[in-house]
């Protein structure tokens, strides 16, 4: 449990029990020479290569067990369900950002990284060079689903969102927001340097699940702009072929 703090101690000039760091510089060219920046790139990259293609690889698999014309006429009792849906992508968040957070801080999505940017958490640089990593590892991952799965990637769409039966676009949209806005906030108040619980990454993973299960049914899945992004642009791609 935090500590308390007395109001009046602190109106009156006295010491906090925490330090607010500094704010990041909006360009800093210096950081381009550090081999950390790099690591933490390549961190990014990386996890997020593994949530796209688990998850996605998820979906496709739900939506073949639960096909009719499949996997036969008990196809709609099949699957992993919508609960092992959100369990695919909230356990993937927690065990990518519990292995990441210490070394580029877990953010695996571009709205954490604009978020932490605008905040002056992280420089411009690194804010560019982290999404630029994720852009790259959803490709790879979605790419690599699509090698090993091609039949099952054209026919079923790549496993791209598309808004629940029943819900309409406004709806959809709707989820998405809260649901985005839930992700980032949660991430601020997890690493408010306020708190004194080390483990931040437990806080940034737990609502995932719950998340997950609240928006599935309206968006089919959410929260990861480049989720919906990359599983459209390669399904295009491989219609146009």
């Amino acid at each position: 449990m935090g500590k308390e703090v007395d109001v009046s101690t602190l109106e009156a000039g006295g010491a906090r029990d925490y330090a607010d760091p500094p704010p990041a510089p909006l360009v800093d060219i210096d950081e381009l020479c550090k081999w950390s920046l790099y690591r933490a790139v390549i961190a990014e990259f990386v996890a997020t290569l593994l949530f796209l293609y688990i998850t996605v690889a998820t979906v496709i698999g739900y939506k073949h067990q639960t096909d009719a014309s499949a996997s036969g006429p008990d196809a709609a009792c099949g699957g992993v369900g919508i609960l092992g849906i959100a369990w695919a992508f909230g356990g993937m968040i927690f065990i990518l950002v519990y292995c990441t957070a210490g070394i580029s801080g877990g953010h695996i999505n571009p709205a954490v990284t604009f978020g932490l940017f605008l905040a002056r958490k992280v420089s411009l640089v690194r804010a560019i060079l982290y999404m630029a990593a994720q852009s790259l590892g959803a490709i790879c991952g979605v790419a690599l689903v699509k090698g090993f799965q091609s039949g099952f990637y054209k026919r079923y769409g790549g496993g791209a969102n598309e808004v629940g039966a029943g819900y309409s676009t406004g709806t959809g949209l709707a989820a998405e927001i809260i649901g985005t806005f839930v992700l980032v906030y949660t991430v601020f108040s997890a690493t408010d340097p306020k708190r004194n619980a080390r483990d931040s990454h437990v806080p940034v993973s737990s609502p995932e699940v719950p998340l997950q299960l609240d928006h599935v049914q309206p968006c089919c899945r959410l929260v990861l702009p480049d989720d919906h992004f990359i599983g459209s642009l390669l399904q295009s791609s491989t219609a146009t072929n």
